[in-house]
């Protein structure tokens, strides 16, 4: 995966970026870029899918337009959260400060009440479509329908269809933890390179659970991640990157490469192993996960110099106010979650 070879390419890659960075600024995709106040951001000249993201919303704003989504749900005034969010990023180039949020919250009054339409909203906003796909890339598996297990006025587990969010802080319920905006940070093991993901500090043992449904697409070592899990979103849009797993019982029990997870699901043991070339190590000073995800727009950015890491500490915080319960099986030191998720077809 993207960590196994970063080494080599991000050693190779420094002077090759200098130079594109000044051909870019000679064929003027500065000024090509902005049109009627909009600050449009860069794609690819040679390729037709994008190649570069900020994901700057705030946890506030996803709450907001996740809460808007909810509420207008089953209406004929439904208000997509994507779309809600992409408007106020085009009006605002991507920042969500105060006065976006005041916005965000105005355009969803307007688009309840009937007196405005997301067409006419997002009609004069040049890069509306920019943002409404890259916003869909990184949530575009976390609301929708599902069904879900809860329990009746007997006390008897019984299936709920439900519509809402359905993507999970990957902290299980009623476990501590701490965690601060450490995205791009330095790291100097084996070479000098920036954090691409977000580190959650905690206790050994804490059970780490699927942000999203998907295929385990990587299991196993690796020397700077330790013990680690890749997850591959059924879109194939999204790869989730969970990392330092407990030494010794890094996994639950009998998660397997190329299996499918639901949202919610235990699969792995906070740890603090890595940064070794020797298997099973704890050479990670401070316990906690590391988790992050990956865009792909083309199959080609999967594994290359091109590979889209984006900031998830907002996210995180979002999804703070969803974390799923678990409980202890037995005497073992397995988990599991306490409700069952399923999946629907939409």
């Amino acid at each position: 995966m993207g960590h196994d070879r970063r080494k080599r390419r991000l050693q190779a890659a420094g002077a090759l970026w200098g130079l594109l960075f000044f051909l870019y600024g000679l064929a003027g995709m500065e000024a090509d870029r902005k049109t009627a106040g909009q600050n449009i951001p860069a794609v690819s000249l040679q390729e037709d899918y994008i190649q570069q993201v900020d994901f700057n919303v705030t946890a506030e704003a996803l709450r907001l337009a996740c809460e808007t989504d909810l509420r207008t749900w089953g209406s004929g005034s439904h208000i997509d959260w994507i779309s809600l969010l992409a408007c106020t990023a085009a009006r605002f180039d991507g920042e969500f400060g105060k006065q976006a949020l005041a916005d965000l919250e105005n355009t969803a009054r307007k688009l309840e009440k009937g007196e405005s339409s997301l067409k006419e909203e997002a009609g004069g906003l040049s890069s509306y479509s920019y943002y409404r796909e890259v916003y869909e890339a990184v949530l575009g598996g976390m609301m929708g329908e599902y069904l879900l297990q809860e329990r009746d006025e007997e006390g008897n587990l019984i299936w709920k269809r439900k519509y809402g969010l359905k993507a999970f802080s990957p902290i299980a319920a009623s476990f501590p933890y701490s965690d601060s905006d450490d995205f791009g940070a330095a790291r100097s093991y084996g070479y000098a390179r920036p954090h691409l993901g977000h580190d959650m500090m905690g206790q050994i043992g804490t059970p780490i659970v699927a942000v999203e449904s998907g295929y385990v697409e990587a299991l196993g070592w690796n020397e700077y991640g330790g013990w680690r899990i890749g997850i591959r979103s059924f879109d194939r849009k999204r790869y989730y990157y969970y990392a330092h797993l407990r030494q010794n019982y890094p996994y639950a029990e009998g998660l397997e490469e190329g299996d499918a997870v639901t949202a919610g699901d235990v699969i792995g043991y906070m740890g603090h192993t890595g940064y070794s070339s020797e298997e099973n190590v704890n050479n990670i000073r401070t316990v906690h996960l590391h988790w992050g995800m990956e865009l792909i727009f083309d199959e080609s950015q999967k594994e290359s110099d091109n590979e889209i890491w984006i900031d998830c500490y907002q996210l995180s915080r979002f999804l703070a106010g969803n974390r799923s319960a678990v409980e202890k099986v037995g005497n073992t030191r397995e988990w599991r979650r306490v409700y069952g998720m399923e999946e629907t077809q939409e």
